[in-house]
């Protein structure tokens, strides 16, 4: 069986450290980390959608956690299609608009290369320290099943090289039918890790927890099963607490999955409270058994 690291998608939610699970010595980000790291092996840094990270904080990232700790890093909002904030941009590409928001077609192609390069470059810190595991790219319900969206993953593949991209697809075209062979041959077929998710059923954004791994690395997020997944507040949205029958269930299928991959991450993104690391501390121990 290949390695299975268990972690979770946040350190400094607000309602994390308001939940205690912190001891009271641990009152700054550089301790709370380090605090984080002797528990987990893995942490998946989702602040980095909303806004592409600086190269110092990724170097702090790597300063203040031990040899063999992972960062998986998602994917700034802009290259996986969805919505960006004007803002959230770096202020010399910013164009000149009225829109609150923007998608990559709203920036010139040159000011759009260079978020590439810019996001990509900040995380030298990770790599040179052997610590970043993937890059994130979960794209948005709208990313159906079409031939120019997988030429976009591979695009992807070619431009994060040699780095590691994992894909989450969120729409139900990918699986439908013939279609799940179709999407999982196609990753297998150029080396493109699939990220599986455990999540609520039923909505547009819905998919299966299919698990399966088209190369080496596998990577499962668990999101929980609020029934308030529609809901704007992130914490009502992903607000759920596994119950650890829920978790018993899920500890031979991630066995399983990882006989089938050399590294498996596996991510607890139902980030309210301290819900995630407590759930992510018993499958640690029910995978243990």
């Amino acid at each position: 069986m290949g390695e299975i690291k268990v972690g979770t998608a946040s350190w400094t939610d607000r309602t994390l450290l308001d939940s205690g699970w912190y001891p009271a010595d641990a009152d700054t980000p550089e301790r709370r980390l380090s605090y984080y790291a002797r528990r987990f092996p893995l942490v998946e840094v989702d602040a980095t959608y909303y806004a592409p990270p600086a190269e110092r904080t990724a170097r702090l990232w790597a300063e203040r956690t031990p040899p063999g700790f992972t960062f998986n890093v998602k994917a700034f909002s802009l290259l996986t299609g969805h919505p960006t904030r004007v803002s959230a941009l770096y202020k010399d590409l910013r164009p000149e608009t009225e829109k609150r928001s923007v998608y990559p077609g709203d920036l010139p192609a040159q000011a759009y290369e260079e978020v590439w390069t810019r996001f990509l470059s900040a995380l030298d810190p990770l790599v040179d320290a052997g610590k970043l595991g993937a890059l994130l790219f979960q794209f948005p319900p709208w990313f159906t099943i079409k031939r120019d969206n997988k030429q976009y993953l591979l695009e992807v593949a070619r431009r994060c090289a040699p780095l590691r991209p994992v894909f989450e697809l969120r729409h139900a075209s990918w699986f439908d039918g013939d279609n799940a062979d179709e999407t999982l041959d196609f990753l297998r077929g150029h080396e493109l890790p699939f990220v599986c998710v455990d999540m609520p059923q039923g909505h547009k954004s819905s998919v299966p927890p299919v698990l399966a791994a088209t190369a080496d690395l596998a990577v499962v997020r668990f999101h929980g099963h609020s029934d308030r997944w529609t809901s704007k507040d992130i914490h009502e949205k992903f607000g759920y607490d596994y119950s650890d029958r829920e978790l018993r269930d899920w500890a031979p299928k991630l066995r399983e999955l990882a006989d089938r991959a050399e590294q498996t991450h596996v991510l607890m993104n139902n980030c309210f409270r301290d819900n995630a690391q407590r759930n992510a501390t018993t499958l640690v121990d029910l995978l243990a058994r």
